[in-house]
């Protein structure tokens, strides 16, 4: 698959899929012509990346911890930065929701003052 394919399945830029091969994070074969050529395994890869961005991770801590992705082998210090920013990304969840919970709270307060004003 081609960069520009991938880009779009992927919904994803161009640019964003360089960097991602920069960094170590993707990689590509090159057709003759010295064009990128993707595996298709690479949409799932750019997604997980995604993922793990959103969720807070750097770009380092992925090229760190893609490797157990791959094999489905870990170290023991690999192991224990996988626990540690999936336990960082549940307290996360948790502030959320509780903002979240808070906000709702607020909303119905202004809705019940709304309704008694009109």
């Amino acid at each position: 698959m081609r960069i520009g394919q991938l880009a779009r399945r992927s919904g994803v830029s161009v640019r964003a899929l360089r960097y991602y091969e920069e960094q170590r994070l993707l990689e590509s074969a090159r057709t003759p012509g010295g064009q990128r050529d993707y595996p298709d395994e690479a949409l799932e890869r750019v997604q997980l990346i995604q993922d793990l961005f959103a969720a807070g991770l750097s770009s380092r801590t992925v090229v760190e911890l893609l490797p157990c992705v791959s094999t489905g082998v870990a170290t023991p210090a690999m192991l224990d930065q996988l626990i540690t920013e999936r336990d960082r990304i549940a307290a996360r969840i948790r502030d959320l929701n509780r903002a979240r919970t808070k906000l709702g709270r607020v909303i119905e307060n202004v809705t019940a003052a709304s309704v008694v004003q009109d």
